[in-house]
């Protein structure tokens, strides 16, 4: 008899209610977002109670849930309005709220019953005993420290049936579990209450200073540190562990970047949409595709690994030195509508593109196709050579169909990339 396997839920991150909608779109089976209060990123497009109400609705007309993050460090009246915050948007109909202050819990508890709580990675909640107490005191999720291993993943699911929730994919906070004070030293900007500066991806230099404070870098030269460097990890990337992550019972696979662009949302929903779909349609017969790993490409920013989950990282998964691999693409557009008569695409233009490019329209279920760019309009119709304004509408003739929603690139591979050594 063959095991049956729970559906994982798909969490995407929707830093604004364009991100939202996005995220569902290309396959997010739930997004977190911010709100005005509360949060950690202060500097993300938060949501105000009207756009959190807007975000509910199209999320539960699809079958999707929405998530507010509310777990910033209180400090004396902080707290000050959080009970009528958390009724707010209890009423709206947010799913949950992810927090990491015990003070915010029980102020959710009595002032909001009924809304859910999960627990926040800032808690470094990385074993079975601290996913019972939690448990214990009302949470219903709770997601696992960075730091946790894959092993340890396993004995945690067989001993705890609270909901696990896991980064798979994004960049991580070199601290513990997100608790870093860098940003409260260097900028006195204070992480933990939304301020983080990411001095963790500063550049760095290690100096010997000698009697007549002249200084040298230590180790400069052939074999030695011969360049700044910074103290950030690389990003995570679970896509080639997809049967692992499923098969050991996380409920919730959380995709990390509140603040990265539509391109990036719409790109690693629609490849572990795909994943999550494939493995379980037929875990004997499934095979990790190249495709999603180049497609995974397409957007990423820095190198990629597997965290803590087979190992602790060592120096190779620190981002030091110049990149091994340089993006191939850049996002220049979205497709507003098309004509299926004449074949006419209208678009809004995120970056500048022009005649003679080769772009690539893609859509959710991991839809490709390229085009050579041979003629564009503004939107009065008057033929033009550029579209170079930001958010401009222009209109262009398609191969073949496609959709609204659907997102376009740009090969940069005819384009000189200059790699700083």
């Amino acid at each position: 008899m063959l095991k049956q396997l729970k559906k994982p839920e798909l969490l995407a991150p929707a830093g604004t209610l364009e991100k939202l909608k996005t995220a569902i779109h290309y396959g997010a089976d739930a997004v977190y977002i911010g709100g005005d209060a509360y949060g950690l990123r202060s500097r993300a497009g938060n949501f105000s109670f009207e756009e959190m109400a807007e975000g509910v609705a199209f999320a539960h007309e699809r079958g999707a849930k929405v998530y507010v993050a509310a777990n910033m460090v209180t400090h004396e009246e902080d707290q000050i309005g959080a009970g009528e915050f958390f009724r707010t948007i209890r009423d709206i109909g947010i799913d949950a709220i992810i927090v990491s202050d015990p003070t915010l819990m029980q102020i959710a508890a009595l002032d909001a019953p009924g809304l859910e709580i999960h627990l926040s990675t800032q808690q470094s909640a990385v074993n079975y005993e601290t996913l019972n107490f939690w448990q214990e005191v009302g949470l219903t999720r709770c997601v696992l420290g960075r730091e946790v291993s894959m092993e340890e993943v396993a004995e945690i699911r067989k001993k705890t049936t609270v909901e696990i929730e896991a980064f798979i994919h994004g960049a991580m906070c070199i601290s513990y579990s997100g608790r870093c004070t860098l940003s409260n030293h260097m900028a006195f900007r204070d992480a933990n209450r939304g301020g983080c500066c990411q001095s963790c991806r500063w550049k760095y230099g290690l100096f010997e200073m000698t009697e007549f404070g002249n200084k040298t870098m230590v180790g400069a030269g052939e074999e030695g540190i011969n360049e700044p460097f910074s103290m950030s990890a690389v990003d995570l990337s679970m896509i080639e562990h997809i049967p692992d992550i499923i098969e050991n019972g996380i409920d919730s696979l959380k995709i990390e970047g509140r603040m990265k662009s539509i391109h990036y949302v719409s790109t690693v929903c629609n490849v572990y949409r795909q994943a999550i779909d494939s493995y379980l349609a037929d875990p004997e017969s499934y095979e990790l595709k190249d495709e999603w790993l180049d497609e995974l490409w397409k957007v990423a920013q820095r190198e990629l690994a597997t965290g803590f989950f087979y190992g602790a990282p060592t120096d190779k998964e620190q981002l030091f030195g110049p990149r091994r691999r340089m993006p191939k693409y850049s996002f220049v557009g979205e497709v507003m509508a098309y004509n299926p008569d004449t074949h006419i695409a209208t678009v809004r233009q995120r970056n500048k593109f022009k005649v003679g490019d080769t772009i690539e329209f893609y859509g959710p279920g991991m839809r490709h196709h390229e085009e050579k760019l041979e003629a564009l309009w503004n939107e009065e119709g008057v033929s033009i050579e550029v579209a170079p304004h930001a958010m401009q509408i222009i209109t262009m003739e398609v191969s073949q169909a496609v959709q609204i929603g659907d997102m376009i690139r740009k090969s940069l591979l005819s384009v000189p990339r200059k790699v700083k050594i």
